[in-house]
């Protein structure tokens, strides 16, 4: 049996809202193996692929089909249709920080930016519970040929947190590394064994040996390093391998960036909703590097100024030397 292991990032180029980083665990035969790495197929490929491609901005179903259907084989606690409740209950299931320490950066009164989720609620129309219910028919027919879909984990780095690792001297780059490599030593931990891990590839890095964080240390052998693949075999955590576009081309990868890309549109959600309290008329950002964001963090400057809520909790912060990386 093999622990086979994918990750991506969302929101890694933002101007506001958090980084969230994806992780989907399998256990497969060695057949299995083969095909959890390959690019999905058939049928499958219309609800699994890179999640730019498949989804815009706003359309959260597909996401969250997939985010509920493995939180289910999670086990993660049922409601009364055999469902979590909210989205915060799943946001908080997948998450592998504790409520607590995803509130702790938060600044006295403003903690509701990011957190307040008394508006949202699931999909429960019939058209989402037919999506749900064709992802979990691809989830058993994945575990037919040896790939068994155990769970989804993220990690969400707020605003804050990655202007405090802007103040250490971190790009983006490497507090999306960091959290990939926690993630794969969660994995490593709870299967007790070596994992096999691609990620996308992160930013500029070519050689990611010097900027490792949590793994840093940590014996390693350097088995390849390229603009295409960086791989390295580290006993006691695995084969990591970093992929260019492996969200177009990795099973496991494809699954990690559809859950994490509806996690992360609906904490920007949040965002909006909190400054529309003051600003009714408020666009719908993104938060990327478009318009209709420019124009949100031009109208809401006056009321957050007014209601006290610190730059560092709002807009992010960049090092200059972020696109030389290598």
């Amino acid at each position: 049996m093999n622990v086979v292991v994918g990750i991506d990032e969302n929101g890694l180029g933002p101007r506001l809202g958090p980084l969230v980083v994806t992780m989907v665990v399998a256990s497969t035969s060695d057949e299995g193996r083969a095909r959890a790495e390959a690019r999905p197929k058939g049928a499958m490929r219309a609800r699994l692929g890179d999640s730019k491609k498949l989804v815009a901005f706003g359309d959260t179903a597909l996401g969250e089909a997939w985010a509920r259907a493995i939180a289910r084989r999670m086990g993660v606690a049922q409601g009364q249709h055999g469902q979590v409740a909210t989205p915060d209950e799943l946001v908080n299931a997948l998450s592998l920080d504790s409520r607590d320490a995803l509130r702790a950066p938060c600044p006295e009164h403003h903690g509701a930016q990011c957190w307040d989720a008394r508006e949202e609620a699931l999909n429960s129309s019939p058209e989402q519970a037919k999506l749900i219910a064709k992802v979990e028919k691809d989830l058993a027919k994945l575990e037919e040929q040896g790939v068994r879909i155990e769970r989804a984990t993220c990690i969400v780095t707020c605003t804050r947190r990655l202007n405090e690792g802007v103040d250490r001297g971190l790009t983006r780059f490497h507090m999306d590394l960091h959290a990939m490599e926690r993630l794969m030593l969660d994995a490593r931990e709870r299967a007790g064994r070596d994992i096999v891990a691609t990620c996308g590839k992160v930013g500029g890095f070519n050689s990611y040996s010097a900027a490792f964080g949590p793994m840093s240390g940590r014996l390693h052998a350097v088995a390849m390093e390229g603009r295409a693949r960086s791989e390295y075999h580290m006993p006691g955590v695995g084969q990591l391998a970093f992929v260019r576009d492996a969200d177009a081309k990795h099973m496991l990868v494809c699954m990690a960036s559809l859950v994490g890309k509806w996690v992360r549109d609906l904490l920007m959600a949040r965002i909006v909703r909190y400054h529309r309290a003051d600003l009714p008329d408020a666009p719908d950002a993104s938060g990327y590097h478009d318009p209709v964001t420019t124009r949100f963090i031009s109208a809401t400057r006056l009321s957050r100024k007014k209601r006290g809520l610190p730059d560092e909790c709002f807009e992010r912060r960049a090092l200059g030397n972020e696109s030389s990386l290598t």
